[in-house]
């Protein structure tokens, strides 16, 4: 590739642009080959939800931000709480390299799902780029281990072109009863330049967000099938929302637990 300038890019294409196409194919990817796993995750939800069971979402770090995109969120499934693991969820931890450190930290996971709400029957979306650390593949394992349905959202290609940190050996994919394949390449960075010695622009939260996001909406509609109301949220800034999600809250009060 050329060299170009910080506004430039290859060709007449500018590096904005080469972003959003890499995206774009991303999307594509996954929308093609992860259609049967989108399914069979949003099948598993509406089945959680239908038999009274509860939904749960963690990530770590960058990977906290999609978890956290299909909670309290307008449009997406009341039910679906957010599994907090102190230092870990979210960039706001100082400093920033301890939530890092902390995913590497074998025995966390068991701990944090022995006080949480969680239970046999319940649901849980685990959202781990790498797959690789110790956190996410002990969630997932501690999980199963409690009676619960593990969907995993990592890329694939870590667990060929990496080592596990965890002392199993192990990647999440291994201990899911669904696996969603992000695509994402090994690194997260989908441009290069001469001029930049590292590569740069991750697309894994685009992607990972666009991935659960349709996962939710094949959720929902596998209830209306079913004739079941999904129990959806609406916005707060629209005439009436307020009063919609009180209904909701009361309704499924007891399987909704950010509101206490």
């Amino acid at each position: 590739m050329s060299d170009r300038s910080a506004t430039g890019g290859s060709g007449d294409r500018t590096l904005a642009a080469r972003f959003f196409d890499a995206a774009i194919e991303l999307l594509r990817r996954v929308g093609d080959e992860e259609a049967e796993a989108v399914e069979a995750a949003g099948s598993l939800l509406a089945d959680t939800v239908a038999d009274g069971g509860r939904l749960f979402a963690f990530g770590a770090g960058h990977s906290s931000l999609a978890a956290q995109d299909v909670v309290y969120r307008a449009g997406g499934l009341a039910l679906m709480n957010l599994l907090a693991v102190p230092g870990v969820v979210g960039v706001d931890v100082v400093p920033a390299t301890l939530g890092s450190a902390l995913e590497r930290v074998e025995g966390l996971a068991g701990a944090v799902l022995d006080t949480s709400p969680a239970r046999a029957g319940d649901a849980l979306v685990i959202i781990s780029l790498s797959g690789r650390n110790a956190l996410p593949v002990e969630m997932a394992l501690n999980a199963r281990a409690l009676g619960m349905k593990v969907i995993g959202v990592t890329s694939v290609a870590y667990a060929a072109q990496t080592k596990s940190r965890h002392a199993s050996g192990t990647f999440l994919k291994d201990h899911c009863d669904v696996v969603l394949d992000s695509k994402i390449a090994v690194g997260d960075a989908e441009l290069t330049l001469d001029a930049v010695p590292a590569p740069f622009a991750p697309a894994s939260t685009v992607v990972t967000s666009a991935l659960l996001q349709a996962v939710m909406a094949t959720a929902a509609g596998s209830l209306a099938d079913r004739g079941i109301e999904p129990p959806l949220l609406r916005s707060g800034n629209v005439d009436g929302g307020h009063d919609w999600n009180g209904r909701v809250m009361e309704e499924y009060g007891d399987r909704i637990f950010y509101r206490h």
